[in-house]
């Protein structure tokens, strides 16, 4: 492999706090790599603590993109960010380096890598959809989507996306199912090596509750007092982030920040049981053990032979 003329886009998964920053960073080094972050509550302003955010020191002088984008009255896009995220992989390689995502947002990850298109929207129509539900209920939709795109049908039971796949159907004249996403690298960023963290559940149990107690000792509850102010409760993605809520909800007296710290911890293990769901289910990845000791050297070892 020669990372001079043609390095492959890396590209770290795996559940929470199973040290993916840290080894981007390594292989960063090792590599003469940039780091492009894909975890989308990242993506905002002074959500640092509660999100895990890579400290200034944290980032050994690598440089980290897409970090810090947003206001949080924005509203991430998963097809927004597919466009920016490969620009910023072109103009890595362009510079003779190594570009390596990472992050636990499984859509993400397949927006940057994958062929992946993104329906278009139309709000009008999606508000006319939504009073025909609310005026004779789910089934005339159901029943159009099963005649369109019975595939999507036999699929989808929530209400909200069966108006999304009418609404498609009625724009494109393609079925929903037909922009479901296949594993099949876009040709603008191959080439690609997956590489995903695993860990004995128990200890990534313990891992996350330790890491929640961190976050509150290093001053989270400060942190989400500031982002209050600045609108965090009507934030339409960021306030959705694991374990904001909580702390909002400990802060309004609703309460006790053990019970917040719990209910976090419990929300994160069943985010972590998603993203190993999620990532394993792709043939792609070559996974290491992320308690091995010298697990950047098992990834060095698995880009060097792919």
């Amino acid at each position: 492999m020669s990372v001079q003329t043609n390095p492959p886009l890396i590209a770290l998964v795996g559940a929470t706090a199973t040290g993916k920053t840290n080894l981007a960073v390594g292989l960063a080094h090792e590599l003469n790599g940039e780091v492009i972050n894909a975890d989308s509550m990242q993506f905002y302003k002074g959500m640092d603590i509660g999100t895990a955010k890579a400290t200034l020191a944290e980032r050994g002088n690598i440089a980290h993109h897409l970090l810090d984008i947003y206001d949080l009255n924005i509203e991430a896009s998963v097809a927004e960010f597919q466009n920016v995220a490969r620009e910023r992989v072109c103009e890595i390689r362009a510079r003779g380096k190594t570009p390596i995502i990472t992050g636990g947002s499984g859509l993400y990850i397949r927006a940057a890598l994958d062929v992946l298109e993104f329906p278009p929207t139309d709000s009008e129509l999606r508000e006319r959809l939504t009073r025909e539900v609310r005026q004779w209920g789910i089934g005339h939709l159901s029943e159009e989507l099963k005649t369109v795109d019975p595939v999507a049908s036999a699929r989808i039971k929530d209400e909200r996306r069966i108006v999304r796949a009418v609404e498609v159907y009625r724009l494109t004249g393609k079925p929903f199912s037909s922009f479901m996403p296949r594993r099949q690298y876009h040709p603008r960023v191959l080439p690609v090596v997956q590489i995903g963290l695993s860990i004995d559940r128990a200890q990534l149990h313990e891992r996350i509750e330790q890491r929640v107690r961190a976050m509150v000792d290093a001053g989270w509850i400060a942190e989400v007092k500031w982002l209050l102010t600045e609108g965090l409760a009507e934030a339409p993605t960021a306030s959705r982030a694991i374990g904001y809520r909580q702390m909002m909800d400990f802060l309004a007296g609703d309460t006790t920040i053990e019970a917040a710290m719990d209910s976090t911890i419990v929300a994160t293990r069943r985010f972590a049981r998603r993203q190993e769901t999620w990532f394993k289910a792709d043939p792609r990845v070559r996974w290491i053990n992320a308690e091995d000791s010298d697990h950047l050297t098992d990834a060095l070892r698995i880009i060097e032979t792919s």
